[in-house]
C-alpha cells in the first residue's frame, strides 16, 4: 500500500486475517456473528443472528461456563476479556480451537451484559488452558455433569409452566442437542399438549386430545411408564405405522419419548426430536432420563404453585367484594394488597353494606350505607376463614337495621363464640379482630362511627389539611362477649375525604404508628387528584419502589396486609370551588366522665392550626380552649361540645372556637386573690382573644372566642406564655 492511499475497510482486514466478529446481548439472548465467525463455529459462512442455545451447542460446556466467569471479571476490573474455546460439530467432536478477545459492559437498569469480541482459530493450544484439555469425546462425562448441574439449577428456579418450558427449550445437551421439543400432559383418557418448541404454530393440532390407546409413542409412554427411543425414521415407521404420517413431515431423524414421573405417577411425556441420527447410547439415555426427571419435578412444582395462586386469587375475589354502584353525592375507592406471608389472602378486609331504608333492595340508591374495615389477627388460612365468616355476620347484623354499636357488640359475641368459646380450642390459636364501622348518610354527610381496637379515621379537608379524628372505641372483637362500643358522630363536609385503613398501611416498612402516620399524612396532604389516584398513591408509598426510601426506625421489616377505604363527599355544586371560602372545621364532644378528652381537643386544635402564621396565637387558642372546656367540666354537671372553625385565605384567616353546654349558669368575671386556684378564665379570654362572647341558648349556653391571623402576624409584645405566667396559670 502506497503512502497517502486510503486504508482498507475494517471488514476486509479482518477477513484477510481470518478473524470473525460477534456481539452478544444477554437481555435478548441473541448472538450476532459475521460470516467469518459463523464459519469458525461450523455454520454457513454468512452473517447470522443466533440464540444462546445455538451458540452454546457449538462450544464445549466447560468452556461455555468459563466464558460467563471471564465476562463478569472483565466488567468488574474494567479490562478486556480473553478465552480459548473448543468448537464442536453436531456429533460432539472438537473440530477446532479458537481464541476470543472481547469487551463487556453491564447495564444496571436492565441487569444484562453486552459483549462485543473477535474470534480466530489457533493451531497450538497453550498447556494448562481449557484448549489444552482432552477433547470432548474423552471428557464427555465431566461435560455431562456440568450440563446437568446447570439444567437442574435453571429448572429449580422456574416458577411457572411457561418458565419451565422456556428453560427446557434452551437446554443444549453435551454432544447432542434436540431441535424439537414437546411436553404432553394427561386429561382424563386424553393426551394434551402442554407446550412445544421448534415447531410452527398449529403443528400440535393432530396431537391435541389424542386418546391414550392410540398407537403413538407419547401415548404408549404414558400408558406404560417406559421410555421409547427411535434412532431412525425406519424404526419409527416400523413400530408405529399408523401415526408415522403425522411425524413424517417434520423431517426429523431420531426421537426420544420419556415419561414425566413424579412420586411414582406418570403425569405426561417429553419428546426430544433430532434432525440428525442419534444412536441413544447408554450415556445419552442417562442424560435424557435425568433431564426428564428434573423436568417432571419442575412441572409438578409449577402446577402446584399455579393451582395455589388460582385458589388464593379465587378466595380473594370471593371474600373481598367490589364496591357497590355509585352513591349520589359520594365517591368511594378501596384497595387491598396481600403483602403478608406467601398467601394472597389474609385477615384484612373491607366492605360496603346497603342499610334498610334505601331506595332499592338491590342497590344502594340514595339511602344510608355502611363502610366496614377490619383485620383478623394473622395472615394465614385460618385468619382468612375467620375473616370471611365475620364479614358475613357483620353484613347480616347491619342488614337487620342495628345501630353501629349494636352491630359491633353482636359481632364480638359471634367471634368470641367461634374462638374463645370453643371447649377444644388450642389456647395458642385464639384470635381476635379489630374493626371500624361507619354508618353514612349521603344526604347530610353525617357519619356514625363505632370502633373496636382499630386505628382512628382521618379527614382530609378541602384545603389539604389532614386531621386524625379520635373516636370512642372498645376492645377488639372476640375478646369480651359483653363489650360495649360507643358511637361517635361527625360530619363530612362537602369536598372532604375520610380515610379508613388497617395498620398494614401505617406500619409497613419498619414504621410505628407515629412515624407511619406522618408518612401517610404527607401523601394525603400533597395529593391533588381523584379518589382512585389517591388510593393508588397511598399503596405505592408504602408498597411500591418509593417505599424503600421511607423505611421506619424499627429493625423489624415484616410486611402486613393492607386494606384502604376512601370516602369523599362531593361539593354542593352551587358555586365554583375556587370562589367558595376556605373552611376547616372540627367538632368534638367531651363528657363529664371523659376529662382526658380535653387533651384530645387541644391536639385537634393544634392540628387545625398547623400552618397558622403566629405560633403565639396557636398557643393562645389552645390555652383558651383548655380553660373553657375545663370550666364546663368543673363548674357544671353537663357535657361540653367543641366546634372549632377556620375561615379565610392564608394570611388573613379567622379561627372561631365555640364550647357549648346545657347548663344555664352564665360565667361571670371575678377578681381572684393571689392564692386562688380558679377564676381567671374570662381574664385570659379578654387578654388573648380578639373577640369573644357568651350566647345564651334555649337550653344551655355557648362561650366563644376568635383570633385573627392578620393581626397576630404583626403583633409584638407578650404572648400567651408571658400572660399565663403573669396570671399564674398552668399552660396545657
Amino acid at each position: 500500500m502506497r503512502t497517502g492511499e486510503p486504508l482498507p475497510a475494517v471488514g476486509e482486514v479482518l477477513a484477510a486475517l481470518a478473524t470473525g466478529l460477534w456481539h452478544w446481548n444477554t437481555a435478548t439472548g441473541l448472538v450476532t456473528v459475521d460470516a467469518e465467525a459463523a464459519r469458525l463455529l461450523g455454520l454457513p459462512s454468512e452473517r447470522a443472528t443466533l440464540s444462546q442455545a445455538q451458540v452454546r451447542a457449538r462450544l464445549h460446556p466447560v468452556d461455555w461456563n468459563e466464558i460467563s466467569g471471564v465476562i463478569q471479571l472483565a466488567v468488574a476490573e474494567g479490562t478486556l476479556g480473553e478465552v480459548r474455546v473448543r468448537i464442536m460439530d453436531d456429533r460432539g467432536r472438537v473440530v477446532r480451537v479458537g481464541r476470543s478477545r472481547f469487551h463487556a459492559s453491564f447495564d444496571r437498569e436492565k441487569r444484562s451484559y453486552e459483549v462485543t469480541g473477535s474470534l480466530q482459530e489457533v493451531t497450538e493450544p497453550v498447556p494448562g488452558t481449557s484448549a489444552g484439555r482432552t477433547a470432548v469425546t474423552g471428557d464427555w462425562r465431566r461435560s455431562r455433569e456440568a450440563f446437568l448441574l446447570d439444567a437442574g439449577r435453571a429448572l429449580a428456579e422456574a416458577r411457572s409452566t411457561a418458565e419451565v418450558l422456556r428453560v427446557a427449550a434452551g437446554l443444549s445437551m453435551p454432544g447432542f442437542s434436540p431441535d424439537g421439543l414437546a411436553v404432553f400432559g394427561v386429561t382424563g383418557d386424553r393426551l394434551t399438549i402442554i407446550g412445544h418448541h421448534g415447531h410452527q404454530p398449529g403443528d400440535e393440532g393432530p396431537f391435541t386430545h389424542m386418546a391414550l390407546d392410540t398407537d403413538y409413542p407419547a401415548a404408549e409412554v404414558v400408558r406404560t411408564g417406559r421410555a421409547v427411543y427411535l434412532s431412525s425414521p425406519e424404526k419409527y415407521k416400523d413400530r408405529y405405522p399408523v401415526t408415522w404420517p403425522l411425524a413424517a413431515h417434520f423431517d426429523r431423524q431420531s426421537w426420544a419419548f420419556l415419561p414425566l414421573t413424579v412420586a411414582g405417577r406418570t403425569m405426561g411425556a417429553w419428546m426430544a426430536a433430532f434432525t440428525y441420527p442419534v444412536a441413544f447410547t447408554p450415556d445419552e439415555r442417562s442424560v435424557l432420563t435425568t433431564v426428564a426427571r428434573m423436568l417432571a419435578q419442575a412441572l409438578s412444582r409449577a402446577e402446584a404453585a399455579e393451582s395455589a395462586r388460582e385458589l388464593t386469587d379465587g378466595l380473594q375475589r370471593s371474600m373481598l367484594p367490589k364496591l357497590g354502584p355509585e352513591i349520589p353525592g359520594m365517591d368511594v375507592a378501596a384497595r387491598y394488597v396481600p403483602t403478608g406471608g406467601g398467601l394472597q389472602v389474609g385477615g384484612d378486609w373491607y366492605d360496603m353494606i346497603p342499610l334498610p331504608g334505601g331506595t332499592s333492595r338491590t342497590e344502594f340508591g340514595g339511602g344510608r350505607f355502611a363502610l366496614v374495615i377490619g383485620d383478623v389477627q394473622g395472615h394465614d388460612v385460618r385468619a382468612a376463614g375467620l375473616m370471611g365468616q365475620l364479614r358475613i355476620a357483620l353484613r347480616a347484623y347491619a342488614s337487620e337495621g342495628h345501630r353501629p354499636d349494636a352491630v359491633l357488640s353482636r359481632a364480638s359475641r359471634f367471634l368470641h363464640g367461634m374462638t374463645f368459646g370453643a371447649l377444644d380450642e388450642d389456647p395458642s390459636d385464639l384470635r381476635f379482630a379489630t374493626c371500624l364501622y361507619v354508618e353514612v348518610d349521603p344526604a347530610s354527610g353525617l357519619l356514625d362511627i363505632a370502633r373496636a381496637g382499630h386505628p382512628d379515621p382521618a379527614i382530609r379537608m378541602t384545603d389539604g389539611t389532614v386531621l386524625a379524628r379520635p373516636t370512642a372505641g372498645g376492645l377488639p372483637l372476640g375478646i369480651d362477649p359483653d363489650a360495649d362500643y360507643p358511637t361517635t358522630r361527625i360530619t363530612l363536609e362537602p369536598g372532604e375525604t375520610m380515610l379508613l385503613c388497617t395498620d398494614g398501611l401505617i406500619e409497613t416498612g419498619g414504621h410505628d404508628l407515629e412515624t407511619g402516620w406522618k408518612r401517610i399524612r404527607s401523601i394525603l396532604e400533597e395529593h391533588d387528584g381523584d379518589l382512585e389516584g389517591l388510593a393508588d398513591a397511598l399503596v405505592q408509598a408504602v408498597h411500591g419502589p418509593s417505599s424503600h426510601h421511607t423505611t421506619g426506625p424499627l429493625a423489624d421489616r415484616r410486611e402486613d396486609d393492607i386494606a384502604v377505604l376512601l370516602l369523599r363527599r362531593q361539593g354542593d355544586g352551587h358555586a365554583d370551588a375556587a370562589l367558595r371560602p376556605t373552611v376547616r372545621r372540627t367538632v368534638l364532644s367531651v363528657a363529664q366522665a371523659e376529662p382526658e378528652r380535653v387533651g384530645v381537643a387541644r391536639q385537634q386544635l393544634r392540628e387545625l392550626l398547623h400552618d397558622w402564621a403566629s405560633e403565639d396565637q396557636v398557643d393562645s387558642a389552645v390555652l383558651l380552649l383548655s380553660e373553657t372546656l375545663t370550666n364546663v367540666l368543673v363548674h357544671t354537671d353537663a357535657d361540653a361540645l367543641l366546634l372549632a372553625e377556620v375561615r379565610g385565605e392564608p394570611g388573613d384567616r379567622r379561627v372561631r372556637v365555640e364550647v357549648t353546654d346545657t347548663s344555664d349558669d352564665l360565667p361571670h368575671r371575678r377578681s381572684p386573690g393571689e392564692l386562688a386556684s380558679s377564676g381567671r378564665g374570662l381574664m385570659l379570654i379578654e387578654l388573648l382573644a380578639q373577640a369573644w362572647g357568651v350566647d345564651p341558648r334555649g337550653e344551655g349556653k355557648s362561650i366563644w372566642f376568635e383570633l385573627y391571623e392578620s393581626e397576630g402576624a404583626v403583633e409584638s409584645g407578650g404572648g400567651s406564655v408571658e400572660v399565663a405566667v403573669a396570671l399564674d396559670v398552668e399552660l396545657p
